[in-house]
């Protein structure tokens, strides 16, 4: 019922820009209802969170590390979510995952990773310093 499918990942130099997206399939009836979120995970490192978009599009939060480079969008139309990603710094490096949460209509953003129920495969990003 929900396979997400994550693309755009690859190798950007040190400043760069990429724009990674996100479709989720079939989903319907089911994208437009729930929070949805980018995570990364680099080399022996825990998952972390970097980006989450509530299910109405109306509110975003942002890692730490993130915040003023990133921006997450979506459109619940064509059930996809994109994380454009700018001012990009060797340590962006890792794994990028899209995750659907489990919280129907949720009331804010989480980022735990227990609260994500379905998980994309990932794209992996390199950025070269």
């Amino acid at each position: 019922q929900v396979q997400l499918v994550e693309s755009g990942g690859g190798l950007v130099r040190a400043g760069g820009s990429l724009r990674l997206s996100c479709a989720c399939a079939p989903c319907e009836g089911v994208f437009s209802t729930y929070t949805m979120g980018w995570f990364r995970q680099a080399p022996e490192k825990e998952r972390e969170f970097v980006a989450g978009i509530s299910w109405s599009g109306g509110s975003t939060n942002y890692g730490d590390s993130v915040k003023g480079r990133f921006s997450i969008y979506r459109d619940n139309a064509k059930k996809t979510v994109d994380l454009q990603m700018s001012s990009l710094k060797s340590e962006d490096t890792a794994v990028y995952y899209c995750a659907l949460d489990s919280g129907f209509r949720s009331r804010s953003i989480s980022r735990a990773t227990s609260e994500y129920s379905y998980w994309g495969q990932g794209t992996q990003v390199t950025v070269a310093s």
